[in-house]
């Protein structure tokens, strides 16, 4: 993954209403009306949020006459986790070093 899709995945998830609005879309499409209305923010403020969203590659945005459903795109998710998990292997077998060398060690 390039580095600056993995900076704007990041940055998008590090606002906690996007990734609210992530919550919502992960039990399925919504407008961007239904995504706004549990927060107590202006119209323009969720724009916004969805844009950054959208820019990340986290969200698409759809026309269906006059509504504009949101749904979640899974494979920037995906990206960001495969980037986690090498270092979660890493933290995972240093403890592992960790638990052998304290087991193996005399009692003092």
């Amino acid at each position: 993954m390039k580095a600056s899709r993995l900076d704007a995945t990041f940055s998008a998830l590090a606002d906690p209403t996007r990734r609210a609005i992530l919550a919502r879309l992960s039990r399925g499409e919504a407008s961007v009306k239904e995504l706004a209305k549990p927060f107590d923010i202006s119209g323009p403020a969720i724009s916004k949020h969805l844009k950054v969203l959208e820019q990340a590659g986290l969200i698409t945005r759809g026309r269906e006459a006059q509504r504009r459903p949101c749904r979640i795109e899974a494979r920037a998710l995906k990206d960001a986790y495969g980037w986690l998990e090498h270092y979660r292997r890493f933290w995972d077998e240093s403890l592992d070093r960790l638990e052998l060398y304290l087991k193996e060690r005399p009692a003092p």
